[in-house]
């Protein structure tokens, strides 16, 4: 697919990171001085903006940010660009990572090409992937009462308590099965290497349009992940034989509250996030490098003649 043309309509550039080292204002500061040399208008979020000493420029908070940006660059690791994007994604603007922190699934820029990268997106050299994020309603009493969204995954657990829950799972209003464990992991292609993948869960290829169930130590043998179509429609009653309602986790950063006899109910977000790589990012590559897979044996052929 052709990018140029989007790259045209870059000219409100909108700043997200969150101050926790030395290493992310320098990145900050060197992204400043290059969006200058593209005579770039930019807009830095305000909570960095109060965070940077010395640091001129406007500021915005994130969802004002996202509503005036063409173009939104993280500057941070993957947890700061999932909280980005959930509070970002309704306004569905590209958005750019730049890796401030340790795996760099999502922020795949490293610092060292920063620049280089930075002018590569401006000239329209890149690739864009839309990734789709989870819906989570708490239904109580027939009303929805909470509400929230996931870019990686939705995870129903015990929260303090180390008793198992008990819940009944429902996919497109057909029973699925009652379990006893200690939760439910429901997971996006792009969380397929976050907390599913450390539960016994399947990678799934980002482009595929699919949700991964993945049991948290559940009670029996038989209980397996599931892989369902993106649009299916998953209930999760909670029922009333747990000691303390279980909670919900959205992305490991914002909490649902939950009561006995509520119904979870995860379905897709109608936004997605539009996901900005260099040309030739290749996402078997960066399993590689990231989950420390083998490389490629290569034949010698001096030992294969002995």
């Amino acid at each position: 697919m052709t990018t140029t043309k989007l790259a045209a309509n870059f000219h409100k550039i909108g700043i997200v990171g969150r101050l926790e080292s030395r290493s992310v204002e320098q990145s900050v500061r060197r992204l400043q001085q290059k969006l200058k040399e593209h005579h770039k208008e930019y807009c830095i979020e305000q909570s960095l903006a109060d965070a940077m000493e010395d640091f001129s420029c406007p500021a915005k908070d994130r969802h004002a940010l996202g509503a005036w940006a063409d173009l939104i660059i993280v500057v941070g690791g993957d947890g700061t660009f999932l909280g980005a994007a959930r509070d970002v994604a309704h306004y569905e603007v590209p958005m750019l990572g730049i890796n401030r922190g340790r795996l760099g699934f999502l922020t795949d820029i490293m610092p060292s090409e920063m620049e280089a990268g930075i002018d590569a997106v401006f000239a329209g050299d890149f690739q864009l992937e839309d990734r789709f994020l989870l819906r989570a309603q708490v239904h109580r009493e027939g009303s929805v009462v909470a509400e929230d969204c996931a870019l990686n995954d939705v995870v129903l657990h015990p929260g303090q308590s180390i008793r198992m829950i008990e819940f009944d799972l429902y996919i497109d209003d057909q029973f699925v099965y009652s379990q006893k464990s200690d939760g439910l992991i429901v997971s996006t292609p792009t969380g397929s290497t976050a907390y599913a993948l450390s539960a016994g869960g399947p990678l799934v290829h980002p482009s595929m349009h699919a949700l991964v169930l993945v049991p948290m130590f559940p009670h029996s043998l038989n209980n397996r992940p599931i892989v369902v179509g993106a649009q299916a429609n998953l209930c999760i009653r909670i029922g009333h034989k747990n000691n303390l309602p279980p909670h919900v986790s959205l992305d490991a950063q914002n909490h649902l509250e939950l009561q006995h006899g509520d119904e979870l109910h995860i379905t897709k977000y109608p936004y997605s996030v539009r996901l900005i790589h260099l040309q030739g990012h290749n996402y078997f590559e960066t399993c590689r490098t990231k989950l420390g897979w083998g490389n490629r044996i290569e034949n010698n052929e001096h030992e294969a003649e002995e």
